[in-house]
C-alpha cells in the first residue's frame, strides 16, 4: 500500500543544550514522510518557495517520495526558529515566519485521491478537511495538531476530528484540547468526539493509546461504517469503554534535537501499518513501537541527518530491543 501526508516543509533554526544550527531541513510532513519512507511508499503534498534548497530535494528523493504533489511558489519557505532548554520536552518557539504557508492551499493530484492511507500533518484544521474532501475513500486517516490551532480554531478542529480515525497529540495537547487535567478523562472525552484511536505522546515518559472498543471504522457511502470487530481489542475494570496501551520510550544516552520525534513518530506508526495494510489492534499496538523506534534515532542528531542515513538492521534491533523493556513473566 501507499501513504498520503499533507503538511508543512520548514527551513529550522535549533538551539538545544548540545548545539545550534541554522536554516536545516525541517517541518512536520518533512519528519513524517522520511519515517514512513522506511515502510512503505509515501506521497507528499506541501508548498516551498523559491529559495528552497536543492539539496533538500534530493534528499527527498533519496528516499524515493513521490514529489507530485509539491508546490513550489514565489516567496520564502516556511521558517521557524527555536530553542530547548535541559528540559528537551518543551520547544520554546522564538520566530516563525509563515511566508508561502500563509497562502497554501493544498491541491491533491488526480492520481492521490484514491490513497487509502492519509496523514494530515499539523496544518489548519479547516485545510485538514478541505484535503479529506478531495480524496475518494480512505480506509484510514489520521492526523495531528497542536495548542496554535487547539485554542484559536477549536470548533473547525472537532469538525475535523469527526472525519478521522487516529488522533495524535502530545499530552499537554490532550489536556487542553479536552479542558480535562485527567489525561484518561481527557481521552474519554476526545474518542466521543469521532475518533477510534487517540494517542498521546508523553516525549522521555513514552506513549499512551486508549482505542474504543467494538471496532475499527472507514469511510463508506459517506459515512462512517464498522469495519470489522478487533479480537485483540480487550478492556479493563479501569476502561471500560476502551482498550489501552502503554509503551515506554527509548532509554538514550545521547540526545542532541528533539525537534521533529512526534513527526518521525507519527511516520513510522503510519508507514507500519500502511505496509501491513492492516489496521486491527495488534498492528496498531506493533505500528506504536515501530513509531518510537524510529522517533528514537531521530532525536541523535540534528534535523534529519540521522533518518537519513537509517538501515533497516538498526530498525529491526531497536525494535525488538523495544521489547524486552517491557518483558516480565507472570506471578505463579
Amino acid at each position: 500500500m501507499s501513504l498520503l501526508v499533507v503538511g508543512t516543509v520548514a527551513l529550522d533554526t535549533v538551539k538545544t543544550p548540545f548545539g545550534e544550527v541554522e536554516e536545516v531541513l525541517g517541518g512536520s510532513a518533512t519528519y513524517f514522510s522520511v519515517a514512513a519512507s522506511y515502510f512503505t511508499e509515501v506521497h507528499l503534498v506541501t508548498v516551498i518557495g523559491e529559495d528552497f534548497p536543492a539539496e533538500y530535494i534530493r534528499l527527498l528523493q533519496r528516499h524515493h517520495i513521490d514529489l507530485k504533489g509539491l508546490q513550489r511558489e514565489k516567496g520564502k519557505t516556511f521558517r521557524w526558529k527555536g530553542q530547548y532548554d535541559y528540559d528537551l520536552n518543551e520547544a520554546h518557539t522564538l520566530d516563525t515566519q509563515l511566508n508561502v504557508l500563509q497562502t497554501f492551499k493544498p491541491q491533491i493530484p488526480e492520481e492521490y485521491r484514491k490513497i487509502e492511507y492519509v496523514f494530515l500533518a499539523n496544518i489548519d484544521p479547516d485545510l485538514q478537511r478541505d484535503v479529506l474532501h478531495q480524496i475518494e475513500r480512505p480506509k484510514l486517516v489520521a492526523c495531528d495538531t497542536m495548542n496554535f490551532w487547539i485554542a484559536g480554531k477549536p470548533e473547525a478542529l472537532k469538525r475535523t476530528l469527526r472525519e478521522v480515525d487516529i488522533l495524535i497529540i502530545n499530552d499537554a495537547e490532550t489536556r487542553q484540547l479536552a479542558q480535562e487535567p485527567n489525561i484518561v478523562k481527557a481521552a474519554r472525552k476526545i474518542l466521543s468526539w469521532g475518533p477510534h484511536t487517540l494517542i498521546i505522546k508523553r516525549g522521555e515518559y513514552g506513549v499512551l493509546m486508549f482505542k474504543k472498543n467494538g471496532g475499527v471504522e472507514e469511510w463508506e457511502n459517506g459515512r462512517r461504517e464498522e469495519r470489522e470487530n478487533s479480537p485483540s481489542s480487550t478492556s479493563t475494570s479501569l476502561f471500560p469503554n476502551s482498550s489501552v496501551f502503554a509503551a515506554p520510550a527509548y532509554p538514550l544516552e545521547s540526545v542532541f534535537d528533539p525537534t521533529g520525534a512526534g513527526d518521525s513518530f507519527a511516520g513510522g506508526f503510519m508507514g507500519y501499518l500502511s505496509k501491513v495494510d492492516r489496521i486491527d489492534e495488534a498492528s496498531i499496538r506493533q505500528a506504536i513501537i515501530f513509531g518510537s523506534t524510529i522517533a528514537s534515532f531521530n532525536v541523535e542528531d540534528f534535523s534529519l541527518k540521522r533518518l537519513d542515513r537509517l538501515s533497516e538492521e538498526e530498525i529491526i534491533t531497536r525494535f525488538r530491543e523495544f521489547k524486552t523493556l517491557v518483558d516480565f513473566e507472570h506471578i505463579g
